[in-house]
């Protein structure tokens, strides 16, 4: 691919998109939070041809974080003695409680519970460091772009009083799960850029050589993402799917290897639970057993019980997993802006800012204005 120079790379691929002669709607699916927020504030969609559909996917780690755990670190919160540290954005994911209980992080904090936002795993060894007569509960959710600082905390030794309650997801059998349906509702697919940072372009190959899908590895620019979009185009025109890297500051063959060295070296790959989505093969982190003297659920008491995993799905009318899975708009969910807002949320995609529905909120989207991905 020949990519125009700066200062016009934008406006240039812009124009070679709109010059393509598209046989029909080609739907695309980005599945970075990232990407979806840079998509949405950059306002591609009303920029590219109509035929083009950008669908967000499953790429917010705060979206499927399983219910139960999300429950599970509340109950920490309410009933031990523990700190209970996580980042900002899972203090407000709600959970299915009968009205009137505390339904979040955020509740448990204001109702006297010691929870604490942090910003980086740096901030849980700081908290369990300045404490050190309690325990400290770090309730660690991410992909695996979280999940390597987090790894190389482990590996430089944490205090004795900190614990992991360990939620951690892999993004691409997600997409594999997708693939693998009935319906994968997307024809070509943006790749995410940070992930194949850490993990190597490679790790893509599969949705090309299984799938016969046009791939393309996106940073977080207009720039990059219209790079993205021209290749997957180009590759359906051709009738010639690949793995194109438009990302190649950052991304490199064989991502970060001591990054990956250092995830072997902590964490067993299992089956996991995508909240509203059910469980996926080899979807999940856990830590491995050498590790046993720092993982919550080994030290604490459990709080999830067959009732609450039958009661671990998205909150009743919220739609969250289908907008996870590319399945529908975030505005064409039921109670999107009417009952569920940002200041108000229902489902965990409007709580953080890789949320799809959190983002084309604060894009400006409402439920009249929007129908379908465009």
């Amino acid at each position: 691919m020949n990519y125009p120079t700066p200062p016009n790379l934008a406006q240039q691929r812009l124009a070679q998109i709109r010059a393509l002669d598209l046989p029909g709607e080609i739907r695309i699916m980005n599945v970075c939070g990232g990407h979806e927020r840079s998509i949405s504030m950059a306002g591609l969609r009303t920029l590219l041809p109509k035929p083009i559909r950008l669908i967000p996917g499953p790429g917010c780690p705060v979206c499927i974080c399983p219910e139960e755990d999300v429950y599970q670190a509340i109950q920490l919160a309410l009933q031990t003695q523990a700190v209970l540290a996580s980042f900002g954005d899972m203090l407000r994911v709600p959970v299915n409680v009968p009205k009137g209980q505390i339904r979040s992080l955020e509740q448990a904090k204001a109702a006297g519970a010691d929870v604490r936002p942090v910003a980086s795993p740096r901030d849980a060894v700081r908290i369990a460091r300045e404490n050190p007569g309690k325990p400290v509960v770090f309730h660690a959710v991410g992909f695996e772009t979280t999940l390597a600082p987090i790894a190389a905390m482990i590996a430089e030794g944490m205090p004795d009083n900190l614990f992991l309650l360990l939620s951690g997801r892999l993004t691409w059998p997600a997409v594999a799960a997708l693939l693998d349906s009935e319906e994968p509702g997307f024809d070509a697919l943006i790749a995410p850029g940070h992930v194949s940072t850490v993990m190597g372009p490679e790790e893509w190959g599969f949705v090309v050589n299984d799938h016969h899908i046009p791939t393309a590895i996106a940073g977080f620019t207009p720039d990059s993402l219209l790079d993205a979009v021209y290749s997957v185009l180009n590759q359906v025109l051709r009738g010639k799917p690949e793995l194109e890297n438009c990302y190649p500051l950052a991304v490199k063959p064989g991502g970060n290897p001591k990054a990956r060295q250092c995830l072997d070296d902590c964490f067993d790959v299992v089956t996991a639970n995508w909240r509203g989505i059910g469980a996926i093969p080899a979807s999940g982190l856990e830590l491995k057993a050498r590790y046993d003297a720092h993982n919550a659920r080994l030290h604490f008491p459990s709080f999830n019980d067959a009732a609450r995993r039958r009661a671990g799905e998205m909150p009743p009318g919220c739609e969250c997993a289908r907008v996870v899975l590319g399945k529908i708009t975030p505005s064409e969910c039921r109670i999107y802006g009417s009952p569920c807002t940002p200041r108000n949320p229902v489902g965990p995609c409007m709580v953080s800012d890789e949320g799809a529905c959190r983002i084309w909120w604060a894009a400006g989207v409402r439920k009249e204005a929007a129908q379908g991905v465009s």
